[in-house]
């Protein structure tokens, strides 16, 4: 990273973008300060602990293993060295309706289509060498880049590529899998990282069938002690770095001076209730986007109008459910997805806001059966996730069936399914530990606009260069990180936006990673 005079740094929000924009800042030397509101460090990467149980409330999938292997290089770290990583031997298992469940993983993954469609294996092959370069051609190209050198897309690599490029862009990820594939089952299984990005493979650009290459070839891993884990390495490595890290911090103000508006102070409370401000020279928001711009910026600040944000799309919201289970459940992977035949009418009721119908698509998440200490002996931790409309109005989740109506009858419904489709015909009468969350947690926990779980969508106007940037450029100083910005969603492109505002403060132009460090003794 280019040498640049230590500033004094505030960083808003405790989440992985504000975790890894405060270390990279301070590891190049610039005095930082990090703002958490929350009583825990995590942002939406929450935890709870009930009854013996650790469940994580938030992210559960660790893909792009290279992304996480290069922020702890940054650090001067690793991996190896901070985490206790296991890849899954099953990546996830499916059920479908009315169908048998599929166990998928990079292994069998061919084979695993052939038995579904004659042919698909070798079809499949094909789909995941394209998936494979082009997630290459991000890596190197589009996701480290902020777009703000136009000059950086017209390289000859990309050049070259823009006949495949192009109709990528202009076709649906729904589209792109359905050409290949005729069985509705692979066409699911290509199809739903969508939602791992907001959107619905009917929305999002067929481009991200990159994301295949991911469980489909990288495989999934995690890191054990769940993502708590990985949060608490981030924190003590930021903290090495020099990180002052102020949990119960809540921002309620952005000071700007001089005839250019630049940042100048942030003013907080404490948990006391007592009122601080904190000289600042820049300011990483890497708390939920519109939160910042509509609570700390005046109008003329703002990079986004009222009316912009108002045909923006926020992406689904979800109802979050932790259960704490008597004895073991055979049944399950760690990774489970459950795909209602109507695939088409389920999102289109997420999209347009209306209830749920009984039976919808569902992910759950039994981490025991990779981690023996989220659980007590002998039980399962299940954690399920319930894709929904992002309207804070159905409310808030709570302990033991006491939440909002609404979100209880969709939790209610989601362990009859899990049950029925999977044949644990006691598992309702198994919970020892029950606690919900529901689309208003996000509103009032995380500031997130609409209650979205995840961030803007990526649809094709809200992807690449068309989402919003990590620079205020009416603020000076003022750099934004986190899944409303470019890249994207998911902890990896949190990680990468949050390079990109270390690589804008150090004046690095370039696109792709920054290197990383010579170990001391080893020539440049």
């Amino acid at each position: 990273m280019s040498p640049t005079e230590p500033q004094s740094v505030i960083v808003i929000g405790g989440g992985f973008a504000g975790l890894a924009s405060a270390g990279l800042l301070a590891a190049a030397g610039h005095r930082v300060t990090l703002l958490e509101q929350g009583e825990h460090l995590g942002g939406r990467a929450g935890r709870l602990h009930r009854g013996g149980f650790s469940f994580d409330t938030g992210p559960s999938w660790y893909l792009m293993p290279e992304v996480f292997e290069h922020w702890f290089g940054l650090m001067g770290t690793s991996v190896q060295r901070e985490l206790d990583l296991v890849e899954l031997e099953t990546s996830y298992r499916t059920f479908f309706e009315g169908q048998p469940p599929v166990d998928l993983s990079p292994q069998t993954a061919a084979a695993t289509f052939e038995s579904l469609e004659p042919g698909a294996g070798s079809r499949l092959r094909d789909y995941l060498a394209q998936s494979s370069g082009n997630y290459q051609l991000a890596l190197e190209h589009f996701l480290y880049d902020d777009f703000a050198r136009p000059g950086n897309l017209a390289k000859g690599s990309i050049l070259r590529r823009l006949p495949q490029l192009l109709p990528l862009l202009l076709r649906s990820l729904h589209d792109h899998g359905a050409a290949r594939f005729q069985d509705p089952r692979l066409r699911q299984l290509l199809g739903y990282p969508a939602v791992f990005l907001g959107s619905s493979p009917r929305r999002t650009p067929a481009l991200y069938h990159l994301m295949s290459h991911l469980d489909l070839v990288e495989g999934v891993r995690y890191p054990r002690g769940g993502f708590s884990a990985l949060v608490d390495a981030m924190a003590r490595t930021a903290e090495a770095a020099g990180v002052l890290l102020v949990t119960r911090a809540r921002v309620t103000e952005l000071s700007t001076d001089g005839a250019d508006g630049a940042v100048s102070a942030v003013q907080w409370i404490d948990e006391h209730n007592d009122t601080h401000r904190s000289p600042a020279q820049i300011v990483v928001g890497a708390a939920d986007l519109h939160h910042l711009e509509h609570q700390l910026l005046p109008p003329a600040r703002r990079t986004r109008s009222k009316r912009q944000w108002n045909r923006a799309d926020p992406g689904p919201s979800a109802v979050l459910l932790c259960l704490g289970i008597k004895g073991k459940l055979p049944q399950l992977e760690h990774h489970n997805l459950f795909f209602t035949r109507d695939w088409d009418e389920n999102f289109s009721r997420i999209d347009s806001g209306r209830p749920l119908q009984a039976e919808t698509s569902i992910y759950a998440c039994m981490p025991s059966a990779t981690d023996d200490t989220v659980a007590p002996e002998g039980h399962e931790n299940l954690f399920v996730l319930i894709p929904a409309p992002a309207a804070p109005s159905w409310g808030r989740g709570g302990a033991d069936g006491t939440g909002d109506t609404m979100v209880e009858q969709v939790a209610e419904a989601a362990i009859d399914q899990v049950a029925r489709w999977a044949g644990i015909d006691d598992l309702r009468q198994r919970i020892v530990v029950r606690q919900s969350f529901g689309p208003a947690d996000f509103a009032q926990n995380f500031g997130a606009w609409q209650g979205g779980a995840l961030g803007l969508a990526h649809t094709l106007g809200q992807s690449a260069f068309l989402r919003p940037g990590i620079r205020n450029p009416k603020v000076p100083g003022l750099y934004y990180a986190g899944s409303s910005v470019r890249p994207g969603i998911g902890i990896p492109m949190c990680l990468i936006s949050a390079e990109l505002v270390a690589k804008a403060v150090a004046g690095v132009s370039a696109p792709g990673p920054l290197p990383l460090p010579v170990p001391a003794g080893e020539p440049s």
